[in-house]
């Protein structure tokens, strides 16, 4: 009895550890960004629109997505059109969180799914180590649902018939339906460097607010 209560005092250590590690990791997230550009050059200053398209057009949760466009957009050096007059630049917005069935890998609780044996130390309470035998946890596969939230900004020029001069595409993998709670980070990561360069893939990390 004595060796079990061991066992598990090597098994609850080992989860705090694991539990430590895995907060210090959700304190940053991490986006994928697709970047495509022709950016024309003397433009700043210049005026832009955003525009809703297909249902998006008196829908909430665009409007909150267009506002923060609006305090990321600084740095193309655009300014938002006045009510009434005519923009260079339109500005689309594309969204979603689609989920597919992943998977990913866990270790199993020995005490309850025995893994495999392992010889050595076991913890014998503070006094120390002793020789014995303990179960090391197995790894599994576990079934998880991945959310993609993905981002994808659209600038067209006015002045060259409507050609998109930028176009980029930031996307962030999450086991949460969280796109909401993402979407500052995707739209700063669509700014950031901009107008980087054409046909460019980057990771970037942002420090989550605790």
């Amino acid at each position: 009895m004595a060796v079990m209560k061991g066992l598990r005092g090597i098994w609850l250590m080992w989860l705090a550890a694991a539990a430590l590690l895995l907060s210090g990791c959700a304190s940053t997230l991490s986006a994928r960004v697709t970047t495509y550009q022709q950016w024309p050059v003397g433009v700043q200053g210049e005026y832009y629109r955003i525009l809703p398209s297909g249902n998006q057009a008196g829908n909430l949760q665009f409007s909150a997505y267009a506002d923060m466009l609006r305090a990321a957009i600084g740095a193309t050096g655009l300014r938002e059109a006045p009510y009434g007059s005519e923009p260079r630049f339109e500005v689309r917005l594309e969204y979603g969180n689609p989920v597919k069935q992943g998977w990913v890998q866990r270790y199993e609780d020995p005490f309850f799914y025995p893994g495999w044996p392992a010889f050595g130390g076991y913890y014998g309470g503070w006094g120390g180590w002793g020789g014995g035998i303990f179960y090391a946890p197995r790894v599994v596969n576990v079934p998880v649902e991945i959310y993609r939230n993905t981002l994808t900004v659209v600038i067209s020029d006015r002045t060259m018939q409507g050609r998109e001069v930028y176009r980029a595409t930031a996307v962030h993998s999450s086991q949460s339906d969280s796109l909401d709670e993402v979407m500052p980070y995707l739209m700063q990561a669509i700014f950031d460097d901009f107008p980087g360069n054409n046909g460019q893939t980057k990771v970037v990390k942002y420090e989550l607010t605790r």
